[in-house]
């Protein structure tokens, strides 16, 4: 447990200084949940169902952050399919655009900060990520321990 609980830290304050703005980063001033709205919907459209299912947030909830991002014009609403009552969010071109620099941002961060690392730690570094995934992906749902109570969304918890 102790191991977990150091893992837990450490993952945080990865991702909390990957996630530091900066200011060539577009989505510096975009709120944390908008963020994650448009993250999910870079890999294509969702429901406004699946999207609320996804984040762990209501549907009244979902529906107050697309309509921030619609007026951001990050997002468009479209009909899903042949029933005109289902509607689904996609990115704009504004939104892919945004996206895909903030992507870059990242990924030259995160390249920063390995080339500050030896060529072993660097290998070392990546292999541990990979065997995490990997592990995490192989034991989903096998959560030994009884989940506290928490006001929380899932998707929430875990960014704590």
């Amino acid at each position: 447990m102790e191991q977990a609980q150091t893992a837990a830290r450490l993952l945080h304050e990865l991702l909390r200084q990957l996630a530091a703005g900066t200011e060539d980063d577009p989505v510096v001033d975009l709120p944390l949940a908008q963020l994650r709205v448009c993250a999910v919907l870079s890999a294509g459209p969702r429901s406004m169902s699946a999207l609320s299912r996804e984040l762990g947030v209501s549907l009244s909830a979902m529906t107050q952050l697309a309509d921030r991002l619609e007026r951001a014009q990050l997002v468009t609403r479209i009909a899903q399919g042949g029933d005109r009552r289902v509607r689904c969010l996609q990115l704009t071109e504004r939104g892919e655009k945004m996206m895909r620099c903030h992507e870059e941002v990242r990924v030259r961060r995160i390249s920063t900060a390995l080339e500050y690392l030896q060529p072993n730690a660097r290998k070392q570094v990546t292999a541990a990520l990979q065997t995490m995934v990997q592990a995490c992906v192989a034991t989903k749902g096998q959560d030994k321990h009884p989940k506290k109570t928490s006001s929380l969304s899932p998707v929430s918890e875990a960014l704590l």
